[in-house]
Formats: C-alpha cells, structure tokens, sequence
C-alpha cells in the first residue's frame, strides 16, 4: 500500500462534518455554544485543522503529510504516525512548517507528539512489569485514532494551585486531574486541566499527567483517552483567531480565516472505562509520559515557529518593496532581514540536528528527537520571538500602527486621499501596501500578535523548564575530561565530582549518523522549498 493512498482518511470537510456527531458542553465569551461546527468564534480554528485533512489530499504534499505505519500497512496522517526512523522526524518536522506556513499554528501536531509519548513509555512500563497489557491496550487505542482520522486535544497542564505545594498537598484537590474512584468497570476522575490547545474541536481528550508525581500522588499519576462530549466535562474557551470583525471593511485577512482556541477543560465525576486508562496509579512513569511529551513536543514548535517565521519573512519582505526600498541596496534593511531569516532558520537547524541525531527507544522502538538540540532550539524561539517581531517592525515602517482603520476605505471623506498620499511605490497599489501592512499588524502587534509571542514563550515548557532539560542532557562532563586531558593532568577521580558523571552519548559509529534501514525526508514540492 502507498503511503500516498489516502483511502479511508477524512478531508477538511469531512472533519467538519465528524464534529457534528459530537455535542460537548462549550463556553466562549460567557454564551453556550450550542453547535461547535457553526459557531462563529471557533470557526478560524476550526479552518487551521481542516488544511492538516486537506493537505493528506494535496498530490504534491501528500508524501510528506501522510506517513506507512509498518506494523499495519496502513497510510496515516503525518500527525497521528509513530516514527520508525530518524526521517521520519525529518518529515515530520517539515511537514508542520508547511503547515504553520498556511495557517500560523496547525495545532494537531500535539496528537503526534502525545501518541509518541504515551507509547513509550507504556512500552517501558510493560518491561519493567513484565507484562505486554499496556502495550497492547494502548496499540489498540491508537489504531483506533488512526483508522478513524481523529484530532486530539492535549489535556496536559493542571491548573496547578499552589505552585509551592504538590498534588497531594493542594488545598483544593481539583487543581490537578486526579482519580476519585475505582471500580470494575473502569475509573471516574475529577480535576482541571488549564490550557488545552484546540479544546473546542477536537474529538477526544488525552489526559496526562503534568508532571513527575510521588508515591503519596498517585491518583493524579493518570492517563487516559476521554470523548470530548463525555458526561461530566466542560470547556470554558477564548475565541479562536479574531472572528466576526468586518471582513467586507479590510478586517485581518489572517486570523479571520486561522487561529487557535485554547480552553480550560473541568471534569467533574467523569467516568472512564478500563480500556481507554493506560495509567492510573503507576506514579514510577508519570514522569517518563511528561518527558517523552515534552522532548516530542519542543521539536514540534520549533518546526511550528519556523512556518510563522516564514511569513515574517515574506512579508517583511513585501512592505520593503511597497515601501520602494530595495533591501539589496539598503544595508539597513537588509542586515534586519537577514537577522530574521538567521533566527528562523536557526532554531529551526536545531530541530534537523534534533531528527539526525535521535535516538532509538529501548522499549517501544520508536524514534525520539535528541533533547539537547529539542531543548536548545525551543528555547531559542521562546526567547527570539519577541526579536522576530521586532525585526519585522524594523524592516516594515510605523505604517503597520499608524495606518487608519480599515472603516476609513470606504469612506467617501477619505478613502481617495488616503489611496493617493499613503501610496509609496508606484507599481505597488495602496490597497496592497495597507493589505501586507495589516498583515504584519495582525501577527505581530495585535491582539493575536501578543498571543503568538505568549504562546511561544511558555507553549511546551517555559524557559527554565528547557534550560533545566539542557543542563540536565548535556554532557559537561565530557568537556571537563576534554579540557583536563589537554592540561595533562589525566582525569581526576569523579566520585565526589557531580559535574563530571553527564557524559557525551555516542553521536556516531562506522556507520554514520544514520541508523540501518533509515527512511529519508521526502523532498519537497518546488513551491514550499526555501533554497
């Protein structure tokens, strides 16, 4: 079977038409969404996620949108696929900037980052055990999600409480997800999950736990796989994008078609049965689900980044030439481009380094991004998005804020005065020059604009959190053996020597970086390449 054979796989339209079988109970701006499908605020998230359907049906995209599971023979969605390789990563990672590249944030990669996750460390859990019960239970979970073409929604973060106390500790129990009973049939949880991306519009929760949990946590060591209608669950959601402003006055071309809804999700007495629980007390491997999570999941938003990077560039680009400036002859405007293009495609070489060097899972055989290189380039986004803003101000002018509003087009007081002393370039039509200028607005110094920034910056851990994991995953000790034998000194003994025991892991062998059997990265259609 071709892993282009998309037979069996939903399109943009039919995943609209799956979320009518679906009725949860949705808050966005205090009003009950009575039909999520229909309803205006979410339909620019709901968009974002039809392109990742559409995509798997584009000839061009296809080989890289869609993925062959070899177990099954089965061709799946890129965002739902277990990697067997390091190109499958590769893939992967390209295959989400083209698709932040038409929507800004395609949200659905979250599925593939916690499907990876979850299956390694059920796989480690079933060798420490063993037992193949976890394993087994969660392969038929995600053949499921597989064969049906779902969208997930990552059900991570806990509200948390008092950030000074534990799980157990909290005041209010509900702070986290946790168990509240246990019975034949399967378990009922209780809790609140804070920041669930897409909540609205996905199919299904998959809840995990937020952090490494103690013995004395272990009912909030939990995993599991709920309906997003389920009895008992409530989201309380933001809008997605910027929805219902004026489009026949100029509102942003943008996110008036693509954004994200990000919702708190309560359960309240929500009963789970025994085959969708792969954790529910096993506190030993909370830790390894939140790991594997997040090392998938940084090497995702950086990919996820570069794609909004991308439309910096561009447009930065297009307002130079609407401005009549050409960056080839203009140094100040070139040295900022090349400043943006460097930061994009810097963190975003962190994330091929990431694929080149992962690492294969004793456990589940899966393929894991390398965490240094995960770690290091998302913590170069989160860090320089706020100078990827800038530098798309610096290149574009004040215009992008001092332009009047969009009302003012159709003013017959104003509109053709505006259109004749705003105009810059003579081949560049006003209306283009103000189009791309509120393009830039729109991402970067707007409402949605300070989402993008926020979302970068604490979206899959926050800046301690990753220079935590690179201290942790880095081989100092490595140097310091490097440095002392260059000093020839030998090497002093390391009992009492912390900083020497993180050593450098084994990078490559006779045979290279790549391992035996190694697929490699599906090239690109010529309009999404970048050289």
């Amino acid at each position: 079977m071709s892993a282009t054979n998309t037979r069996g796989l939903m399109d943009g339209q039919g995943y609209r038409e799956s979320l009518r079988k679906y009725k949860p109970t949705v808050y966005v701006d205090g009003q009950l969404i009575e039909s999520v499908v229909d309803a205006p605020s979410l339909q620019p998230g709901i968009n974002a996620l039809a392109v990742t359907y559409d995509f798997a049906h584009d000839p061009a995209l296809a080989p890289l949108m869609l993925a062959k599971q070899t177990a099954s023979g089965k061709a799946v969605n890129r965002m739902l696929h277990i990697n067997e390789s390091a190109g499958d990563l590769l893939n992967k990672l390209e295959a989400i900037r083209v698709l932040c590249q038409e929507t800004g944030c395609a949200q659905r990669y979250l599925a593939h980052d916690a499907l990876n996750g979850i299956g390694q460390a059920m796989a480690k859990l079933d060798d420490a055990r063993g037992s193949t019960a976890y394993r087994a239970k969660f392969a038929a979970y995600l053949q499921k999600v597989q064969d049906e073409d779902l969208t997930l929604g990552i059900a991570m973060t806990d509200a948390k409480g008092d950030r000074s106390k534990r799980p157990n500790q909290q005041l209010n129990q509900d702070v986290y997800v946790h168990i509240v009973e246990r019975n034949a049939r399967g378990i009922v949880i209780s809790g609140t999950k804070a920041i669930v991306t897409g909540a609205p519009y996905v199919h299904e929760f998959l809840v995990m736990p937020s952090r490494n949990m103690r013995e004395d946590d272990k009912d909030f060591a939990l995993c599991c796989a709920v309906p997003v209608d389920a009895p008992g669950i409530t989201i309380v959601a933001r809008p997605a994008g910027r929805p219902g402003e004026k489009p026949e006055h100029g509102a942003p071309l943008f996110s008036r078609k693509y954004g994200q809804s990000t919702g708190v999700v309560i359960f309240d007495k929500v009963f789970v049965p025994w085959e969708r629980v792969f954790l529910a007390g096993e506190w030993e491997f909370s830790g390894d689900v939140t790991y594997n999570y997040a090392t998938h999941h940084r090497h995702s938003c950086i990919a996820a980044r570069a794609g909004f990077g991308d439309l910096l560039i561009g447009a930065g680009a297009l307002m130079c030439e609407a401005n009549g400036l050409d960056p080839d002859k203009k140094a100040n405007l070139r040295d900022p481009m090349v400043e943006l293009i460097k930061i994009t495609e810097g963190f975003y070489a962190c994330g091929v380094a990431a694929s080149v060097y992962s690492v294969q899972d004793p456990y589940s055989k899966s393929f894991m991004p390398e965490p240094v290189y995960s770690n290091i380039g998302k913590l170069l986004l989160s860090t320089q998005i706020y100078d990827m803003h800038r530098l798309a101000h610096e290149v574009s002018g004040g215009l992008i804020v001092a332009l009047p509003g969009p009302d003012e087009d159709h003013n017959p007081a104003t509109a053709a005065t505006l259109a004749e002393v705003l105009r810059a370039n003579p081949g560049i039509p006003y209306d283009k020059r103000i189009e791309v200028s509120r393009f830039i607005e729109d991402l970067t110094a707007s409402y949605q604009g300070g989402w993008y920034s926020l979302i970068s910056l604490h979206g899959g851990g926050s800046p301690t959190a990753l220079k935590q994991e690179i201290w942790r995953h880095y081989p100092v000790g490595s140097k310091v053996e490097l440095v002392e034998r260059l000093l020839e000194r030998g090497v002093l003994a390391e009992d009492n020597r912390a900083i020497s025991k993180n050593k450098q892991p084994g990078r490559c062998c006779d045979a290279g970086c790549s391992q035996p059997g190694q697929t490699f990265m599906v090239p690109l259609p010529q309009a999404n390449q970048r050289a």
